[in-house]
């Protein structure tokens, strides 16, 4: 089956750490980018991250940009969000999505022959 599970989120205290996973399966894995994205209720979803798995080129949203750090270990097919120094504001529902892309140096979905997302892993930060 050609799906991506999301996992890991949590309740951490604001400066605490947290990390996702992101486990793909039914497709080539590293011929994909696969990038994270949150949603808060009310507001639409913003890219975070993405990292392309063929070539490990990565990029952030600002405001994550020296705590957060995307990876990909392609013999487990999995991508990996840590996330350091946690905020309040980083409160949402992340989710992570295959392809993504670039648009005005911020993570956008992308499009392909796949178009998937997880099933969303809720991460919250308390103060």
């Amino acid at each position: 089956e050609v799906q991506l599970q999301a996992s890991g989120g949590g309740l951490v205290q604001a400066g605490g750490s947290l990390r996702l996973s992101c486990a793909a399966s039914g497709f080539t894995f590293d011929s994909y980018s696969i990038g994270w994205f949150r949603q808060v209720p009310g507001k639409e979803r913003e890219g975070v991250s993405c990292i392309s798995n063929s070539d490990g080129t990565t990029v952030y949203e600002d405001s994550v940009k020296g705590r957060f750090t995307i990876s990909s270990d392609n013999a487990k097919n999995t991508v990996y969000l840590q996330m350091n120094s946690l905020k309040p504001e980083d409160t949402a529902v992340y989710y992570c999505k295959a392809p993504c892309t670039v648009v005005g140096g911020i993570p956008w979905p992308g499009t392909s022959e796949y178009d998937l997302w997880g099933q969303g892993t809720l991460v919250t930060v308390s103060s």
